[in-house]
């Protein structure tokens, strides 16, 4: 074979070689390890599951073929947390999915090596999780839950559909979310408003009755529920609780709203793990966590229950409803 033949074969593989080693990456069957923050039965979780196995399939990662996925639902059990994140990284994974602030946690201090994405996560820099956004600097990154200015517009909603409200509770577990960070951003956006935050930390069934209970016999009061395993898995509880005490309430999660909550605010959750999904796939092809910014949420949805504004006597005005991406009457 003459020498020019000869190089240009040799470039003709070279420019082979990237297709080459894709496809022997997909060949080769990976590890994820899942540690979700609530419970295996909950739909919208199976929801939010659902779109990341589908944006995973897409990339052409597909569960028995080319992927092995080893998922544990910790059901807003804190003293779980720590367990279920040993099992995992035990397993030596590939890559973990770490679902709300105290998970990541968990997951962080067994490892600090594997690479973790995160979901359901509000203030990661605050928490040590990663050094910036844009940078995260280690073995972490992920999908960003809320940014500081969304307490806001909880306070706006409230204040818009009941202007004499004063006091607002809020109500979340420092166990299963990131509790100071909400006081403190929530806080900060209740002078505007002339609305008095109240804190209203809870761990158990009886904690939230005893706290609302309580917190009902101040007038003119309001609840702010904030994400949080804890309150999820109890939402029929409180949204029962909120209705007996007639006190109007906002949510971060549309469906509080469909099982009977006044309104909510917050991201697309099923969104947010589907583009997780794309992080999952650039770290199974080589990509490094440090190497890729936290993304912001992208799409946001308002809901507003008719029917529980009529039970509490409180009129919806037009400017909050024609906001709502969702209304149910």
């Amino acid at each position: 074979m003459k020498r020019r033949e000869f190089i240009a074969g040799l470039g003709g593989m070279a420019a082979a070689w990237p297709q080459i080693a894709q496809t022997q990456q997909l060949d080769r069957t990976r590890r994820i390890g899942m540690l979700i923050g609530t419970a295996d039965d909950d739909p919208e979780m199976k929801s939010r599951l659902a779109a990341f196995q589908q944006g995973l399939e897409r990339r052409g990662w597909s569960e028995g073929r080319n992927l092995k996925t080893d998922l544990r639902f910790a059901a807003g059990r804190s003293n779980q947390y720590q367990r279920f994140a040993k099992e995992l990284v035990a397993l030596q994974p590939d890559v973990i999915i770490a679902h709300t602030t105290p998970v990541v946690e968990a997951v962080r201090q067994e490892s600090g090596a594997i690479p973790i994405v995160f979901v359901t996560v509000s203030d990661p820099v605050g928490s040590g999780f990663i050094v910036s956004l844009a940078h995260p600097g280690g073995n972490l990154t992920g999908m960003l839950l809320y940014e500081s200015s969304i307490p806001g517009k909880w306070l706006a909603m409230l204040k818009e559909i009941a202007p004499s409200l004063t006091p607002v509770a809020l109500v979340a577990n420092p166990k299963t979310t990131p509790y100071d960070y909400f006081l403190r951003a929530t806080g900060a956006a209740a002078a505007p408003f002339a609305i008095e935050l109240v804190p209203g930390r809870i761990e158990t069934a009886a904690d939230i009755e005893r706290e609302i209970v309580s917190f009902a016999r101040i007038p003119n009061g309001g609840l702010v529920l904030p994400p949080d395993s804890t309150t999820i898995l109890r939402r029929d509880f409180i949204i029962e609780l909120a209705a007996r005490h007639r006190l109007p309430a906002v949510y971060s999660a549309n469906y509080f709203v469909a099982a009977g909550g006044l309104m909510s605010y917050g991201i697309d959750q099923v969104d947010m793990f589907r583009r997780a999904a794309s992080y999952v796939d650039r770290i199974l092809r080589g990509d490094k966590p440090a190497d890729l910014p936290v993304q912001a949420p992208t799409r946001y949805e308002a809901a507003v229950n008719l029917k529980t504004a009529k039970a509490l006597e409180l009129t919806v005005p037009a400017g909050l409803l024609l906001a709502a991406d969702e209304v149910v009457e």
